[in-house]
């Protein structure tokens, strides 16, 4: 192969699947020197598992490998982490911080790199013995700083700088690296204002034109238009579409994101009118203290018998809403229910109300990993409301009523499809599907008035998805359950939901029937964001 016609990178054919659950089918991805590709698809489209199997990130290696190759400048590699990307030429910046608080912004940057100077001892006990040559790293700290076209202080400690300047730290990082060829930048300005953003994207042009080639993943499509030369949109783990950028707009990019024949797609199976109805749950001025989520002033009147949808771009406030209001991060404003008003910052009242929370985090939060389904599922009915307990001598000692624990697990087994061996597994055998769906057991079993969930479909396949959708709907239905959905997938809440309240900035954009068209409610998406 003639070497000036070679790619820099090359993805044929790959594959992946966790414990049977495929993420990605069949990627070809190609990428030149000093291209810049951005890379869009909703949450659990596939962009983060494809740019683990390109950094070498263990997890793939843990979880079975990948099928397919990755060819840079015409040699297949098998990176077995992510130090053999680095030595290759590939950066990557994550969208979670990974520097260290006490150390200076030039400790950071040039971590395990630091260039060293010998001294009288050295001389005599060797190069262990070596000082760190500070003055050399200050020049090569200001040299990969001064590429990206801010203003930081390279004496600053981490824990004192804005958020703003450690995105840029984490970017001056891979920068002074000298063999670098290619840099991932994942959600690189969600955390940045619009003019450290707009510096952000004035320093990807300087990059490109110095031969770095950059994959772009974010949801701020406005920026992929302006930077990129191309546009690569994922969906449910395939590449849906690819073309050049100046050929785009922020319309069909939308489009090709959510997919899944828009044109056809009703709303809910029945569009429901709500206008009269009741209002059960009443959000006034909510501000909630959720890292990267933060919620700034949302007011949302939510209808008895809804199914509410809350949608919007990462890093917007979406998730800080539920999390906020079920009190686990700091919150404050007005939440009324039923006319009585919650108290804020205290779970166990919000349980006590009849509310219900499905957590986006459902191993951190949402499940006991090392205990038995019925435990999972039973175990919160059991502590905060008294089911599924057997009373003896006249309800002076309680204990736990095997029996009807047995068989609402296995109630919820059947009726969820929950694939597993019996209703004694643990829920870390599960997969991530039938995780999601013992979840939602466990907030069934409650019996709530109200419940929240959060991205109920994330990280699982289409088929898991459906199932679990439509067991929200039917228990609904069948229960007269109000329940408010938050998700990222755009197409999903138009399937589920009566009405759809986006969040942009913080704030609630607009409210909108959830028969409203995607360009409608992907405007309001962007109304606070481009």
């Amino acid at each position: 192969m003639n070497k000036e016609n070679t790619p820099l990178l090359e993805m044929r054919n790959i594959k992946k699947d966790f414990f049977g659950n495929q993420v990605l089918s069949d990627i070809n991805l190609t990428l030149g020197e000093g291209e810049v590709i951005g890379l869009v698809g909703e949450n659990g489209a596939g962009k983060s598992t494809l740019m683990r199997i390109l950094f070498g990130a263990d997890m793939i290696r843990e979880t079975g490998g990948y099928g397919g190759d990755v060819i840079l400048n015409g040699e297949v590699q098998n990176f077995n982490s992510p130090f053999d990307a680095i030595e290759a030429g590939i950066g990557m910046v994550h969208q979670e911080f990974s520097l260290i608080p006490g150390f200076s912004t030039t400790e950071n940057i040039l971590l395990n790199r630091e260039p060293k100077k010998k001294n009288l001892i050295s001389e005599i006990f060797g190069d262990r013995m070596n000082t760190l040559n500070r003055g050399e790293m200050e020049k090569k700290a200001a040299e990969a700083i001064e590429l990206m076209g801010v203003n930081i202080d390279p004496k600053m400690v981490i824990s004192d700088m804005p958020v703003g300047h450690k995105q840029f730290t984490e970017i001056a990082r891979e920068l002074s690296k000298e063999q670098l060829k290619l840099l991932i930048l994942d959600e690189p300005t969600a955390v940045l204002t619009e003019k450290e953003a707009e510096s952000l994207l004035a320093a990807i042009r300087g990059m490109a034109e110095r031969g770095i080639a950059i994959i772009f993943i974010t949801h701020r499509l406005q920026e992929i238009l302006s930077v990129c030369d191309r546009v690569v949109v994922m969906r449910d783990g395939y590449i849906v579409n690819e073309t050049p950028a100046k050929e785009s707009s922020v319309e069909q990019i939308t489009k090709w994101m959510v997919g899944r024949d828009v044109k056809n797609a009703a709303a809910s199976s029945k569009i429901r009118n709500y206008d009269n109805a009741p209002t059960i749950l009443s959000i006034e001025k909510l501000w909630v203290d959720m890292p990267g989520e933060t919620v700034r002033n949302v007011s949302l009147e939510v209808k008895e018998g809804e199914i509410l949808g809350i949608g919007g771009l990462a890093g917007q406030g979406k998730l800080g809403i539920p999390n906020g209001i079920m009190g686990l991060y700091q919150a404050g404003g007005k939440v009324t229910f039923e006319g009585r008003e919650i108290p804020l910052n205290s779970p166990r009242s919000c349980l006590d109300a009849s509310f219900a929370f499905v957590s986006e985090d459902r191993r951190g939060v949402g499940l006991l990993l090392d205990e038995s389904l019925e435990w999972n599922i039973a175990f919160p009915a059991m502590q905060i409301q008294n089911k599924f307990l057997k009373n003896y001598l006249g309800g002076l000692i309680k204990w736990r009523d095997e029996k009807a624990i047995k068989e609402v697990t296995d109630q919820y087994i059947e009726e969820l499809a929950i694939k597993c061996t019996s209703s004694k597994q643990k829920a870390k055998e599960l997969s991530g599907g039938n995780q999601q769906k013992v979840c939602l057991a466990k907030a069934f079993a409650l019996s709530p008035r109200l419940l929240f969930v959060s991205e109920p479909t994330r990280g699982i396949d289409v088929g898991a998805k459906a199932l679990v959708l439509e067991a929200l709907k039917k228990f609904n239905r069948e229960n007269g359950v109000t329940i408010v959905i938050v998700s990222s997938e755009l197409e999903e809440l138009r399937q589920s939901c009566d009405r759809i309240a986006i969040v942009s900035g913080g704030k609630i954009a607009g409210v909108l029937p959830a028969s409203s068209s995607v360009e409608d409610l992907g405007m309001l998406m962007l109304s606070q964001v481009v």
